[in-house]
């Protein structure tokens, strides 16, 4: 007998929903950092054993759209209630259950088997979680409930365990040595925009985009050439800093996780574009990837 499905994790921005899907695939699949609207994309994590494979899906933290770029997220997380064969919905202790009531309402009505993950918990003393759990049992009284720290991987297992036994039987869905369904480049761009969003602050980190123009794989060294696109000319200075020194520090750092990423050496070439507005304009939206129906 083996068993296939794919499990989507959905839930507010900042809750932790990357770091639990890291911790449950065992990879650095999503990128992490402490700033909202960190993922963009749906992002795939593939889990095989010898009679599974789990298919988890890491979305966009659910948000009211300013932009097009978001409402392109949102697309990606409401497109996660579709197809779940096990539906996450994660908080954590921070959380409002007021915060997007709307898709909550949508994960109640879902059919699938849902699995509430309450994050953080280590930040939290017994009474307020024994509050807290009782609290979300009323909003969503069919979920089953498991207090965790995806960041100290406590409790994963037992989530990990449950989700195998919701699965249902069926063939993999992906070639069993596969780990996502996204391509090298794709992580290029994520891990130098984790970096962007770590090394800058205010709005320059939502107000730009990675592309990668050259991806050679050599015998012993990868070369890459990535364009981070701005939005103004002022986001271009911040970007580069004085003598380059802010553009070098994140091409280094994002250099570093490369070469872990992709066990092997790397030359990283960063360069910086102004595309006005691009995160309102349909075709260079559906060029980064993103899904606008």
């Amino acid at each position: 007998m083996h068993k296939s499905g794919f499990v989507n994790i959905v839930g507010n921005p900042n809750v932790g929903k990357s770091t639990l899907m890291n911790a449950l695939v065992g990879e650095r699949i999503s990128i992490i950092t402490s700033k909202a609207q960190t993922t963009r994309h749906r992002i795939l994590g593939i889990v095989n054993g010898d009679d599974f494979q789990i298919v988890y899906s890491d979305t966009p933290g659910v948000l009211k759209p300013n932009y097009r770029l978001q409402q392109s997220m949102l697309n990606f997380s409401r497109s996660a209630l579709t197809d779940a064969d096990v539906l996450i919905y994660v908080t954590d202790i921070f959380d409002s259950s007021d915060k997007n009531a709307d898709f909550v309402e949508k994960v109640s009505l879902n059919s699938a088997p849902l699995l509430l993950i309450i994050n953080k918990i280590d930040l939290i003393d017994e009474p307020k979680l024994i509050e807290l759990v009782d609290k979300w049992k009323s909003i969503l009284p069919r979920a089953e409930i498991f207090p965790v720290s995806a960041l100290k991987k406590f409790n994963i297992d037992v989530v990990f365990k449950r989700i195998l036994a919701l699965l249902p039987e069926s063939p993999p869905f992906f070639e069993k040595d596969q780990l996502t369904d996204k391509p090298a480049r794709f992580f290029v761009t994520e891990i130098i925009r984790e970096k962007i969003l770590l090394n800058y602050d205010k709005e320059i980190p939502y107000s730009v985009e990675v592309e990668v123009e050259q991806f050679m794989d050599e015998e012993k060294i990868i070369r890459i050439n990535a364009v981070v696109y701005a939005e103004r000319e002022s986001q271009k200075g911040i970007l580069i800093g004085h003598g380059g020194k802010s553009l070098k520090k994140v091409g280094t750092e994002a250099r570093k996780d490369l070469e872990v990423f992709f066990q092997k050496k790397v030359f990283l070439e960063l360069f910086v574009k102004i595309e006005k507005d691009w995160r309102n304009k349909d075709v260079k939206l559906k060029n980064f990837g993103y899904n606008l129906d």
